[in-house]
């Protein structure tokens, strides 16, 4: 089958979407397809590059009216798998086309190893693809979903190329009606049902699962924008709050990084501590104090050496990582030195946008 190399090196490279869910079952292949079948009635060339519809009646029907590329066969240990046609989908040349299961690793003799390289070649030829998987598959929640579901996920998708996705739709339903579906037969046979509700599915599980799908894509929604704002930077988004805890005096690091680490857990934010010097010759006994506490309260540690004023200093490191709550401890300026250098709290809040600065009062011990 020849491909026309020097067309598919020359065209734009095509958009990735995915549609991710929690759990198998969710509705992931059925969205692609009728957003397919939608594609089709707005005149888009969009073919079935693999669908698995496992079964599943309501998937099944959506299948009709699109067109199908044919799978590839091939051979091995004496057995014949069908896998994804990766050059005749080239050859056919379509607007987009849609490639269900993307974790999926291919048998061996495939052109790819993996299913998520076969899209790349795709997306790089200039196709749009649309694509399903779910949260398991990630890899850098491998070790979370080991521990929520005691499953070790062996075919996983690098997060690197998820966040190549162009959109990310996530289809989610509550993990009641997904055992509803299970038990009605409507996600495995039914010789596999009450084994997957007394482990996989169970509503434990399912809600974890759900709770950290809607984390991951929240994240990677968040880190989209930043990355696409760049040099235009007006503020945080605020999608994915980023707590900044600014250390400076040993007697109060602790109280600080300890009140900082309860709203970042209320709130389910990244935690950093920032200790600013403004000598070149760094207390390094303080240093590995801090840090100690960074470990303790699994926090980001932030050193900025600078002759700059404090305030500036943190104004540019809370830029820098898109904070958006700022922790500090009470001013012990007095006020002709507030009017001299200025109050660093009103320097952040000039000087930024979208955060929310706190500042901790003194605890005063009674004697």
């Amino acid at each position: 089958m020849k491909i026309n190399e020097e067309a598919v090196s020359n065209s734009k490279r095509g958009r990735l979407t995915l549609y991710i869910g929690a759990a198998p079952g969710v509705g992931k292949t059925y969205k692609m397809l009728i957003d397919a079948k939608q594609m089709l009635e707005e005149n888009v060339d969009v073919v079935i590059g693999l669908i698995e519809t496992h079964g599943r009646m309501e998937t099944e029907a959506q299948l009709s009216g699109l067109e199908q590329v044919a799978l590839q066969t091939v051979h091995y240990k004496g057995r014949s798998y069908q896998e994804l046609h990766v050059d005749a989908i080239l050859l056919r040349q379509p607007k987009v086309v849609l490639i269900d299961e993307l974790a999926h690793t291919n048998i061996p003799g495939s052109k790819h190893a993996k299913r998520y390289q076969d899209v790349t070649e795709l997306l790089d030829a200039g196709i749009d693809v649309l694509a399903a998987v779910n949260i398991q598959h990630l890899e850098s929640v491998y070790d979370i979903v080991q521990n929520i579901t005691n499953v070790r996920v062996n075919e996983r998708v690098p997060d690197l190329f998820i966040q190549t996705a162009d959109e990310i739709q996530l289809i989610d339903t509550t993990p009641e009606t997904l055992q509803k579906r299970l038990r009605e037969g409507k996600i495995y046979p039914a010789e596999r049902i009450e084994k997957s509700l007394l482990h996989y599915f169970k509503l434990t599980n399912l809600s974890a699962l759900r709770e950290l799908a809607l984390r991951e894509i929240a994240d990677e929604v968040d880190e989209k924008l930043e990355r696409q704002s760049g040099a235009d930077f007006k503020g945080p988004i605020g999608v994915h709050e980023k707590i900044l805890i600014c250390v400076q005096h040993l007697n109060t690091a602790e109280r600080l990084v300890r009140r900082g680490y309860r709203m970042a857990n209320r709130l389910r934010a990244e935690l950093y501590v920032l200790h600013i010097s403004c000598s070149k010759e760094t207390d390094e006994e303080k240093i590995t104090y801090i840090r100690g506490l960074c470990a303790k309260f699994n926090a980001h540690f932030l050193l900025k050496i600078t002759n700059k004023r404090v305030a500036h200093a943190i104004v540019a490191e809370a830029k820098k990582y898109y904070i958006t709550q700022v922790l500090l401890g009470q001013s012990a300026r007095t006020r002709w030195e507030e009017i001299w250098k200025g109050s660093i709290v009103n320097t952040i809040m000039r000087q930024t946008r979208n955060i929310d600065v706190h500042v901790v009062a003194d605890q005063q011990l009674n004697r």
